[in-house]
């Protein structure tokens, strides 16, 4: 099996911390600080990593701050490789305050990307062996709405499977390209995508199945969040709803999701069975606090159980 890679346009350090209460003007005394490697490409080459998987993650980074996101990724059990960057790496903060359950979260714009480091990056890509090219977070500021239209470009040249996995333009555009194999949006990103609200199960499925039909993806997971996900593809719909599970933080669930399916579909699963796998993982991840992700040994005990429900 190839390494799974993962391409991450805007990475970030992702800081988490506990506070009793988050007042304005106050100083808030926080606890539990915890720093992680953190953007989609990145995130979901950690999960690969805690499955079994190989993976190799591509990103950008630059400044202090990019070093210090090197430094975070040693040893996570992937291959990363840095794109240099004038522009330094972002910093993402998650406060939980611990007397109400909520969770506040601060995610920077990040830096500015020139073309000659967006071609840099093509060309690493076009340079590496692969199965499975995963894409998936925002697009920075500078970067053309069709950059992962060219990044399916290569992966489809490779002889590979591009996922994707992003919002706004920048999936309007990779979609309308057609080729990609895998697309994962939220419910509203997918209602943004389509331009217009998917209120009820029918209207959802009969949109994601127009995609399809047109050749724009082959897959489409939607995640409903608390009301789990379905899946999109010639074959039809499949629907799985959440599991009841006491959820500590949101954080990398949809990416964790993401991760599992992939992994399952290299490792040679059905795709309704690597679908379970991605739900298994994506409600490992509610079980983490901040920013820690899904635990193995939880998506095996989760993706069994789920088995056994949906038959």
């Amino acid at each position: 099996m190839k390494p799974i890679v993962t391409l991450t346009l805007n990475p970030s350090i992702d800081e988490s911390s506990e506070a009793e209460v988050v007042r304005p003007v106050r100083k808030t005394r926080t606890h539990n600080q915890r720093y992680d490697p953190g953007g989609g490409g990145i995130n979901v080459a950690r999960v690969a990593a805690e499955l079994g998987a190989p993976a190799s993650a591509i990103y950008f980074a630059g400044g202090a701050t990019g070093s210090l996101l090197d430094a975070l990724l040693r040893g996570r059990g992937f291959e990363p490789k840095r794109i240099e960057i004038a522009g330094n790496t972002r910093i993402s903060h998650m406060i939980f305050e611990t007397s109400t359950g909520l969770e506040y979260r601060f995610v920077p714009e990040g830096p500015e990307i020139q073309e000659h480091e967006c071609n840099t990056c093509l060309a690493a890509l076009d340079r590496m062996s692969f199965d499975f090219l995963v894409a998936s977070g925002s697009l920075p500021r500078q970067i053309a709405p069709t950059f992962y239209v060219r990044v399916g470009e290569i992966a489809r040249r490779k002889g590979a499977k591009f996922i994707l996995d992003t919002s706004g333009l920048a999936l309007e555009k990779t979609l309308g390209a057609g080729g990609v194999y895998l697309a994962k949006p939220s419910l509203g990103e997918f209602e943004h995508l389509v331009g217009r609200s998917l209120a009820d199960e029918r209207a959802q499925e009969e949109a994601a199945l127009e995609l399809v039909k047109r050749g724009a993806v082959s897959l489409l997971a939607v995640t409903l969040g608390r009301d789990g996900a379905f899946l999109a593809s010639e074959r039809g719909i499949r629907r799985i709803a959440a599991m009841p599970v006491e959820a500590r933080s949101a954080v990398g669930a949809g990416d964790s999701f993401l991760a599992g399916m992939t992994v399952g579909l290299a490792q040679g699963m059905e795709v309704e069975e690597a679908f379970i796998y991605g739900m298994a993982a994506g409600t490992a991840a509610v079980l983490t606090r901040g920013t820690e992700l899904c635990r193995r040994a939880d998506v095996e005990r989760l993706f069994a159980e789920l088995k056994a429900r949906e038959g």
